[in-house]
């Protein structure tokens, strides 16, 4: 079974596309089962939409929950769209995201750390004139964020779990590989999964959310994993499916999971 658990659209601001463009270029991937995950709205804030080019209005929210409801009845028999969404995950903030998602049908929610000390992870600036020690600290602080929101139970997948690599490589290379452990170790004790994401490959590292020896390691603790294309343009829907399947068989998994009604189905590699 083929399935895509990560896409947006144009409501977040910095994609191209109508949800029902991403449901039909997943057909066109041969996807049997395609998630729409678009970025959250920040819930927190005061104003409704003060991020237009990163996530979507608050008040287009209820619209968003519609339109993938809608598309899932009109696409039923064809492919299966599942209800998700991209949740940034800011601890101090975490009440005012569960407010927002209760009552709400979602198959699943991805948990996203997208910044770090008020700064985003894909911010490659961050990093210039970091001592070894400062940049060791900024490691482990985003990886705390990451425990946090696996024990947060808000979420059934964690995005990207090593995306701070993408604008800026050697971040891998940054001695945390005890927190590393304890991080994956964390997601297996939740229950949750981490997802295989295939932007990376459109950044400047030019590989897949997580490496491979963390993926190696993710198998070691017995953690979950799922597929995402990461997709802002229709094109990549289930971009690198068949490569991450063949390379997780490598590795020594032998499934992955996706979500209905926030219950994992396990799907055999």
């Amino acid at each position: 079974m083929k399935f895509d658990l990560h896409t947006h659209h144009v409501r977040c601001g910095h994609a191209d596309g109508t949800i029902e463009d991403y449901i039909i270029a997943g057909i066109d991937a041969g996807l049997q089962v395609i998630g729409i995950s678009d970025h959250s709205p920040y819930f927190y804030h005061k104003e409704d939409h003060p991020s237009p080019g990163i996530a979507m209005a608050r008040s287009a929210f209820a619209g968003y929950v519609n339109e993938v409801l809608r598309l899932k009845e009109k696409y039923d028999g064809t492919i299966e769209v599942l209800l998700g969404m991209e949740s940034d995950f800011f601890p101090d903030y975490a009440d005012s995201y569960r407010k927002a998602y209760e009552g709400v049908p979602f198959d699943y929610l991805i948990g996203s750390v997208h910044q770090v000390g008020g700064v985003s992870i894909f911010n490659r600036n961050r990093w210039k004139g970091l001592k070894e020690e400062q940049q060791v600290k900024v490691k482990k602080s985003y990886y705390d964020l990451i425990q946090q929101s696996a024990r947060s139970g808000m979420f059934d997948i964690l995005g990207h779990i090593d995306a701070m690599k993408g604008y800026y490589p050697a971040f891998s290379d940054i001695p945390a590989y005890e927190h590393i452990d304890e991080t994956l170790q964390t997601i297996a004790d939740c229950g949750i999964s981490i997802e295989i994401n295939t932007s990376g490959s459109t950044k400047d590292v030019g590989g897949w959310y997580p490496s491979d020896d963390m993926l190696e390691r993710a198998l070691h603790f017995g953690v979950n994993v799922t597929f995402g294309s990461d997709a802002h343009v229709p094109s990549r829907v289930g971009d690198e499916w068949e490569l991450v399947q063949k390379r997780l068989k490598e590795i020594g998994f032998s499934q992955w999971v996706f979500y209905r009604k926030r219950e994992q189905v396990v799907v055999p590699l």
